[in-house]
């Protein structure tokens, strides 16, 4: 395998998508995200990026902001008020996982959300591990968990098909819906393999997983972070000063987010939520004096140029005026990827992050329990003990 580093790297592989290279995923992935018939999960990624657009796009994501609001004061209630201590890394996995489904696959009973959540962290954790298939590993329990995913959702799926013969649901409303009905015209051409009801559970579950970590990732050191930085409470104070009270938030008011934006790309600059990704050579071809041959796997690294001191001076500082202005240099910040390949779901994360950011520091101060808490790499970052606060909610005015 090649690893191509620092700016020249990440812009060679993004401008040659589908030119010199082309996208590749480890048997892991693979194996969790499992096709009918040997189909390749690699070949048929390109399918359901052409159904994501209407849903993820900026557009598209202005229709979700009311609802990311409600869902998480909701959660807040739910977790958060009356208690003293929580831990940050289990609260925000719950809620970033139930809004997903929520919003992707429009399921909203608590039954069919519980089962799914419950081995939905496993499948995740497998998808990266080491593909070692015997009982125990993290791989294993990996893939036992995806299947009995792939097989609650197939249930939906057969459910929504169902509704939207006899009109109770309607095609445009959510990600699930909407793949149904155009993979049903598609298999309509015999000269293409169909896709089965699996083949979808299985895409669904790769788009649950891809935004999982990104967003938990981002959050979770948010939380971390953000102690120290009274700037981001005094933006998000004046955001909800010009709204009336009880008022949801809208796509106006995380424009006017500026400042949390910039604290946002910070922490990912600093704690970068993706090992990266992986192509592979369609073809022999030179790169920085070395020749590639056809074939090879390749793989960016965002950590190489998002802590390196050439680009990011004084890396380990965390300074968000980096973002200021014209911001970082081309190609050195990509935390979403770039190119054909940027992720689809930057926008969703984006609003989904500020929203957090706005309810919880307009709702409490709080201070991390254990001050020193050792982060792992695991192998994406995370604060071993959950990253357990003390709550200080904000006094009400009289």
């Amino acid at each position: 395998m090649a690893f191509l580093c620092g700016p020249e790297g990440n812009k060679f592989l993004f401008s040659n998508e589908n030119k010199l290279v082309e996208v590749w995923w480890p048997s892991s992935v693979e194996s969790i995200i499992k096709k009918s018939n040997n189909k390749s999960v690699t070949a048929e990624s390109a399918k359901v990026r052409q159904l994501l657009p209407p849903f993820l796009r900026a557009h598209a994501v202005k229709n979700y902001i009311a609802d990311m609001d409600s869902e998480l004061r909701q959660h807040l209630e739910d977790y958060w008020t009356g208690r003293d201590q929580v831990e940050v890394c289990p609260f925000v996995a719950k809620y970033t996982f139930a809004l997903a489904v929520k919003l992707l696959l429009g399921v909203r009973d608590a039954t069919e959300l519980e089962k799914l959540a419950v081995p939905f962290v496993e499948a995740a954790g497998g998808i990266i591990a080491v593909p070692i298939n015997i009982p125990g590993t993290r791989f294993n329990r990996g893939v036992k968990a995806s299947k009995r995913i792939r097989e609650v959702i197939n249930g939906i799926i057969a459910q929504r098909r169902k509704d939207l013969a006899d009109g109770t649901a309607d095609p445009s409303q959510n990600l699930l819906s909407h793949m149904i009905v155009e993979v049903d015209k598609r298999n309509q051409d015999t000269s293409n393999a169909p896709t089965t009801d699996g083949d979808m559970s299985s895409d669904l579950l790769g788009l649950l997983i891809g935004g999982y970590d990104t967003i938990n990732t981002t959050v979770v050191f948010i939380m971390m972070m953000l102690v120290d930085y009274p700037d981001v409470y005094r933006e998000q104070t004046e955001i909800a000063k010009a709204k009336p009270s009880g008022e949801l938030l809208n796509w106006d008011d995380l424009r006017k987010m500026k400042y949390s934006w910039n604290v946002a790309c910070e922490v990912l600059r600093m704690r970068p939520p993706t090992v990266g990704a992986f192509r592979v050579a369609k073809t022999d071809f030179t790169f920085g004096g070395f020749t590639i041959p056809k074939g090879w796997k390749l793989h960016y690294l965002p950590h190489y140029t998002q802590r390196n001191h050439e680009f990011f001076p004084h890396p380990e500082k965390f300074d968000p005026s980096r973002f200021e202005g014209a911001g970082p240099a081309p190609y050195t910040f990509v935390p979403f990827g770039g190119g054909a390949r940027m992720c689809p779901g930057n926008e969703y994360a984006r609003a989904e992050i500020l929203v957090f950011m706005y309810n919880i520091v307009t709702r409490y101060n709080w201070e991390r329990l254990i001050p020193d808490e050792k982060v792992v790499i695991d192998p994406l970052p995370r604060p071993v003990h959950g990253l357990p606060i003390k709550l200080i909610p904000h006094k009400t005015e009289a």
